[in-house]
């Protein structure tokens, strides 16, 4: 926490913030207020309201009432021009969003840069801007090469570059948005212990997260929006995990955790896998999964998980190596066969791979067993019982939508999460890929993506469970391996794991090295 006083002076004001869209109420008279040198969190679930008050913010969406009042330098508040980006940067308001915006193949100082002056004036600023910016994380802790392309960089220092750019356009208020959602748990303890020397030194910051420990250890103040609404505003210091969750969900979540079970033979297999080509390709993959287990596989962004998860999906073919199922030879098999076969997928990108967004809640749940006796007949489609079916699932998983008949695209990221898990594991897949499958869903979504992952697991399913958080893998995984740089390591039971091992393995450490 902070040590500053609480009278500091208030540096953003939102007033009575309402926004509908349609016949949704996304904010309803929300209230917020942020001191100087305070650490300020935001919580609530899926649609709850956070990233609608965040775009009023910063002006990408305009209230339909209220106001926004940002301080000035001599401790004034002053109404922020609704609907002007420009404005409120011009405030000295700066976010690092959850995937960062930086240009890949420019340096780290010009990415910092960008925006704030003419295109010509770059070389003739830049040895003014570097002493700027040394000066900026010397005082912060903020340490990046300057003259590093940001491609090289690893995540970690991605976002450092991210928050000096906000900082080098004198931001008063930063707003981050799952500021954790890729780092490892030491990159994520060096992020709040510099998020703590800016506020002692008088940064204001505002920090959406999923993750209730975080919220705990590091803010002073948490705010909890549901259905649009802040229902609660309060010290850090009188709240506990469940009270939060309560809060947000307006009822008690059960938490998930696996029972000791003895898992069965060998189901799916990857022998000396390589494929690809760059940060994301897989070099000589070993991997052995066994009936009635979670198999977690560890890892920071971009170190292969994403190649891994496509080969055993059976959308990128091994150039070398073999994979097997019940000792079938599945290396050349394509994406319908693996389906076929009884391999099911939670893809990573939900939005991308999970849905096809203008297409119905009914035709995505049916997408992928379209050929089914039960889903067409003589090559007709048998839309009664698609249907039928679609609202069972519906009512099963808690979709929440207007009918079977609404376009996917229109549901919040917890919902659509809902059809690819009832569309994955209604069909009983003897192993289950899950590519981060509780990635930007709140407590109560979380919850039920793991209980079913669990249930999968009871009745003898195989599970990988691909994750960057390590609480989700310690908690559901029977044995736990780390990707780093496409390496894939032997796993070990999770009982003999901790977090800080994890983190240095995901960090490249050897496992002799992490011991």
């Amino acid at each position: 926490m902070t040590d500053l006083p609480g009278d500091m002076p208030t540096v953003l004001k939102l007033d009575d913030i309402t926004k509908t869209f349609g016949a949704l109420t996304a904010n309803g008279d929300v209230s917020l207020s942020l001191r100087r040198g305070e650490i300020l969190a935001l919580l609530g679930e899926n649609g709850a309201g956070k990233t609608t008050l965040m775009n009023i913010l910063f002006g990408h969406y305009v209230a339909d009432n209220g106001t926004v009042e940002v301080g000035t330098k001599d401790g004034t508040l002053v109404e922020l021009e609704p609907g002007s980006p420009s404005a409120a940067l011009e405030a000295g308001i700066g976010m690092v969003h959850q995937h960062f915006t930086l240009a890949e193949n420019l340096s780290a100082l010009e990415n910092i840069l960008l925006g704030t002056e003419p295109l010509s004036a770059f070389r003739s600023s830049r040895s003014k801007a570097k002493k700027h910016l040394d000066d900026l994380m010397a005082r912060s802790g903020l340490a990046v090469d300057l003259n590093a392309r940001i491609s090289s960089l690893s995540v970690g220092e991605k976002q450092r570059v991210e928050i000096l750019k906000a900082l080098y356009r004198d931001a008063r208020v930063l707003v981050l948005d799952e500021p954790t959602a890729v780092l490892t748990p030491q990159e994520s303890d060096t992020l709040f212990a510099t998020l703590k020397k800016l506020a002692t030194d008088g940064l204001a910051i505002i920090f959406i997260s999923h993750k209730l420990d975080e919220v705990i250890a590091a803010s002073d103040r948490v705010a909890v929006l549901r259905g649009g609404r802040k229902v609660a505003d309060l010290a850090t210091v009188d709240c506990d995990k469940r009270h939060l969750a309560e809060l947000m969900v307006g009822k008690h979540i059960a938490e998930n955790a696996r029972d000791p079970q003895a898992p069965g033979d060998t189901l799916l297999t990857l022998s000396g896998v390589t494929t690809g080509s760059g940060r994301d390709a897989l070099h000589g993959v070993n991997l052995e999964l066994l009936s009635g287990e979670i198999l977690g596989i560890a890892g920071v962004s971009g170190n292969g998980q994403g190649t891994l998860a496509k080969v055993i999906s059976g959308l990128q073919a091994p150039a070398d190596g073999s994979i097997s199922l019940n000792g079938d030879n599945l290396t050349a098999a394509s994406a319908r066969e693996m389906i076929d076969t009884g391999i099911a997928r939670i893809p990573e990108d939900r939005h991308r791979d999970g849905i096809v967004g203008p297409m119905s809640v009914a035709e995505n749940l049916a997408i992928e067993h379209i050929r089914k006796p039960e889903n067409q007949r003589f090559g007709f489609l048998r839309f009664d019982t698609i249907a039928a079916r679609a609202r069972e699932a519906i009512a099963a998983y808690d979709i929440r939508c207007q009918s079977e008949k609404a376009p996917a695209r229109l549901l919040s990221g917890g919902n659509i999460q809902k059809i690819v898990l009832a569309r994955t594991l209604d069909a009983n897949p003897c192993v289950v890929l899950a590519a981060q499958p509780s990635r930007g869903l709140d407590v109560g979504a979380t919850a039920d993506v793991h209980r079913r992952l669990l249930e999968a697991r009871a009745r003898g399913a195989g599970v990988i469970l691909i994750s960057e958080d390590l609480d989700e893998l310690m908690r559901l995984s029977d044995r736990i391996a780390v990707i780093h740089r496409g390496h894939l390591s032997a796993p070990d039971p999770t009982e003999i794991l901790d977090r800080g091992t994890l983190g240095l393995r995901m960090a490249g450490q050897s496992k002799e090295h992490a011991a």
